[in-house]
């Protein structure tokens, strides 16, 4: 491969996986919500023994943020009962509101506290359930994901995804005083903390599957090189530093293997490597760039950018080699793609009048073009499948944003001095 192919090559990786802009606070905006939202209230909790995070809030954000939730205001309350018995459901009622949350937070005799909350459906006058969640003091944010979780698996059925973090690079200062920072956060950008610091860039942060380790890479020693990360002891290992790029790690569904690329054999390959033994298997073997693979959830296929056609496409490629099979034909640039939760659908970057965050359906291989930016980049879906972040680049600035895999409901994660990319969603 010519040298001016790599250049670009480690130019598209570090644009494209990389984090090169500063992260202060991410704060959630709605720019479209879904039609027919569910109306639901949750009442101020009576937590006079608790004097940190504001449960409810949290909660009512939490669910609002969703898309499917219309949280009913504070002041437009028409009762603010702490005991569950003295719920008055024609008042909730004739406020509009199907359903109703009350709760509170108790000392408990282990020195920590419980937060006890009961959802009620105002329209029938019953109670759909009640529940009690032991936590420690430090743990208040956490503990009002964790209820936003159970009361949006009540109402809708689905998994809720509030108590899930983020991981992404950030990076201040500039010259030889620039820092880069792998940091871990809550969906809604709070309690954010520094997994590791380094004066070279940090890029490509992958969680394993059971969400203990983060694989990245690393430019500290100079050449790129792939780590391993545990999250709990701190500890990492460095598990790639051949020589040439070192880039993409994915994790296997099973978290045994990293599928990465590696350019030591001549052009960058799509290669496997077994994280307990490090050895390694080749899976591509072509002249063009072969990068970005990602996982089917059944282990069975994975996908990948090349542009062994002439312009990068995806294509799909058994763990067990042979000849990769063209997945995309429609438009001149498809990349970057990943695997929804149920290895349904792919999602990807698709050029043609800009570039745009673009679903395809694997049954029908029809594609719906999902975002509206014109160049928008960095895929990566939610653990219940039903969103994707990307990376919108407006006016310059860089900004995360989300959107539905229906195309109704959109978000903006905005960034207090600064904005983010390529952050990736835990499982």
């Amino acid at each position: 491969m010519c040298r001016r192919m790599i250049n670009a090559f480690i130019v598209c990786l570090l644009g494209c996986s990389g984090i090169q802009s500063a992260l202060a606070e991410l704060t959630v905006d709605i720019t479209k919500g879904t039609q027919g939202a569910l109306p639901i209230a949750i009442v101020p909790f009576g937590q006079a023994a608790y004097r940190g995070e504001n449960l409810a809030a949290i909660v009512s954000e939490d669910l609002q943020k969703s898309g499917r939730f219309t949280p009913m205001a504070e002041g437009q309350m028409p009762e603010r009962p702490v005991p569950p018995g003295q719920v008055n459901y024609t008042a909730w009622q004739s406020s509009g509101q199907e359903n109703v949350v009350i709760g509170r937070v108790v000392q408990n005799d282990a020195g920590g506290y419980e937060a006890e909350f009961v959802l009620f459906d105002a329209i029938r006058g019953t109670q759909l359930l009640s529940e009690r969640i032991p936590f420690k003091a430090q743990e208040g944010r956490h503990t009002a994901h964790r209820i936003a979780d159970i009361i949006y698996k009540q109402l809708t059925g689905d998994r809720g995804i509030f108590n899930t973090r983020v991981a992404f690079v950030s990076a201040t200062g500039a010259g030889k005083s620039r820092e880069y920072r792998l940091e871990i956060a809550d969906t809604d950008g709070q309690d954010a903390k520094t997994v590791i610091t380094s004066s070279e860039p940090i890029m490509s942060p992958s969680w394993s599957p059971d969400g203990k380790r983060i694989a990245y890479v690393s430019f500290e020693d100079g050449p790129s090189a792939i780590f391993i990360q545990n999250l709990a002891t701190g500890e990492r290992q460095k598990v790639s530093d051949a020589a040439g790029i070192n880039g993409a790690p994915a994790w296997s569904p099973d978290g045994t293997e990293l599928a990465m690329t590696l350019s030591k054999d001549g052009s960058p390959d799509i290669y496997l490597l077994d994280v307990a033994t490090k050895s390694l298997h080749r899976l591509t073997r072509d002249n063009s760039i072969e990068t970005e693979p990602n996982w089917s959830p059944d282990g069975r296929r994975l996908v990948f950018t090349s542009d062994r056609g002439g312009k990068p496409q995806l294509y799909l490629v058994s763990p067990n080699g042979g000849e990769p099979e063209r997945l995309t034909f429609e438009g001149e640039y498809n990349a970057r793609g990943v695997f929804s939760p149920d290895g349904r659908s792919i999602a990807m970057v698709h050029g043609g009048n800009g570039y745009r965050i673009a679903l395809m359906d694997l049954g029908s291989r029809n594609l719906k073009v999902l975002s509206r930016g014109r160049q928008d980049e960095s895929p990566g879906f939610s653990p219940d499948g039903k969103w994707l972040l990307y990376i919108s680049r407006d006016g310059g600035s860089d900004q995360l944003s989300a959107v539905s895999v229906d195309g109704k409901t959109r978000q903006a994660l905005d960034v207090r001095a600064g904005s983010v990319r390529g952050a990736a969603w835990s499982p």
